[in-house]
C-alpha cells in the first residue's frame, strides 16, 4: 500500500544562491556556499525526485507513477497528465538578484518547445529588511517600450516591486515578466516546466566581463503585455487552525494551515494527491495505521488513495498544501 511520501531534495547550485536551506529549513547542503535552489517534488526528466522514506525508498517519482497509476495522483490527474507527474514544488534561496525572466504560456509551449507552460506562485518563507519581489510593470507599456528599455539596461525602471514580508504570496501567471529580488526565501508550486526566458540580468558580467545569454526574442514573443500591469499579491486572512485557500487555479490549488490544535483533514471530494510542505515547527502526520513525523522544511505527498489524515503539531505549525 502507498503511504505519505519524502523525497531526497535535489539541490541546484546558483550564482546568487546562500546557504539559508541549511540554517532555516535544516537542508544538507554539504559544502555548497551558494545554494539556489531544492527541487523538492520534480518529475522533470533528469531531475526525478527519489523516495527517501519506507519500503520505496530510492525509486523514483515517476518510476512510482509508472506502477501506481491513479492510486498515486488521482483518476482526474492520471487522464489530464498521463504519465507526467503535474507540479513541481521547490524551495530558493536568493542571496543576490536572480534575471529578470519570463515563461511561455502552455499554447507556445507545446507549439514551440512540446512542454508544458509555466504559471506559478511564491509563499515568502523570510525576508532581509527591504528585500523584494519583482512581478510585472509598474504601467501598461507597448512592445516598443519594452525593447527599448531592454535594449539600454533599465527594464528593470519599469518592473513593478514588492517589499515583502514572511507569508505574503504571489501568483504569477505565464507570460507575467518577474524576477526574485536578493534577501528573500520563498516555497514555489509551479508547473512542471523548466522552460524560462531571461530577459534582464541586472548588467551583470563575470569574471572575464562576459554577460550571461539573454532570450530577448523569446521573450518578446512569450510576454502578455495587456496583462502584465495589474496586482499579483494575493490578499488572505491567516486564520488559526483552519484551511485558508490561497490560490485556485486551472494547474494547483493551494491553501494555508496555521496550526496549534489537531486537525483531521478529508480529501474524498478532491481525487488527487496532496502535498505539505513545513515552513514552521513539527507535527505527527497520521494516515490508516501509520504516521510520519514532518520537520521544519520537509515536504511530504500523501498519495491519492489515502483519503484522510491527521495532523497533530507540536507546538505551532505553518504547512502550506497543495493539489490539483
Amino acid at each position: 500500500m502507498l503511504y505519505p511520501l519524502k523525497f531526497t531534495p535535489i539541490l541546484k547550485e546558483k550564482i546568487w544562491g546562500g546557504e539559508r536551506l541549511k540554517t532555516l529549513l535544516n537542508h544538507d547542503i554539504g559544502t555548497m556556499k551558494q545554494c539556489g535552489e531544492s527541487w523538492e517534488v520534480s518529475g522533470i526528466v533528469g531531475d526525478e525526485s527519489e523516495v527517501a522514506n519506507g519500503f520505496l525508498a530510492e525509486n523514483n517519482l515517476n518510476e512510482l507513477l509508472e506502477v501506481y497509476l491513479t492510486d498515486l495522483v488521482g483518476e482526474k490527474n492520471y487522464e489530464q497528465y498521463g504519465l507526467g507527474f503535474p507540479l513541481l514544488i521547490k524551495y530558493i534561496d536568493a542571496h543576490d538578484n536572480l534575471s529578470v525572466q519570463v515563461h511561455p504560456d502552455d499554447e507556445l509551449a507545446k507549439k514551440k518547445y512540446g512542454q508544458n507552460g509555466k504559471t506559478e506562485m511564491w509563499h515568502v518563507i523570510a525576508a532581509e529588511p527591504g528585500a523584494g519581489l519583482y512581478v510585472g510593470f509598474k504601467s501598461k507599456i507597448t512592445k516598443e517600450q519594452y525593447i527599448d528599455a531592454v535594449a539600454s539596461g533599465v527594464l528593470h525602471d519599469l518592473l513593478q516591486f514588492y517589499p515583502v514580508a514572511p507569508g505574503d504570496t504571489f501568483m504569477i501567471p505565464a507570460g507575467t515578466v518577474h524576477a526574485i529580488g536578493k534577501g528573500v526565501l520563498l516555497a514555489e508550486i509551479q508547473q512542471p516546466s523548466d522552460v524560462t526566458f531571461r530577459i534582464f540580468d541586472w548588467n551583470r558580467v563575470d569574471d572575464e566581463g562576459n554577460s550571461r545569454e539573454l532570450h530577448t526574442e523569446e521573450a518578446l514573443e512569450a510576454i502578455h503585455f495587456d496583462e502584465n500591469c495589474a496586482d499579483f499579491k494575493v490578499h488572505y486572512e491567516p486564520q488559526l487552525n483552519h484551511t485558508v485557500s490561497l490560490v485556485r487555479s486551472p494547474y494547483f490549488n493551494t491553501s494555508l494551515l496555521e496550526l496549534d490544535q489537531p486537525i483531521g483533514k478529508s480529501f474524498t471530494e478532491i481525487d488527487s494527491f496532496v502535498v505539505y510542505m513545513c515552513l514552521e515547527g513539527r507535527l505527527h502526520l497520521f494516515y490508516g495505521d501509520g504516521h510520519e513525523v514532518v520537520e521544519k522544511g520537509d515536504v511530504v505527498l500523501v498519495p491519492a488513495c489515502i483519503e484522510e489524515v491527521k495532523l497533530i503539531p507540536d507546538g505551532r505549525v505553518k504547512l502550506l498544501e497543495s493539489y490539483c
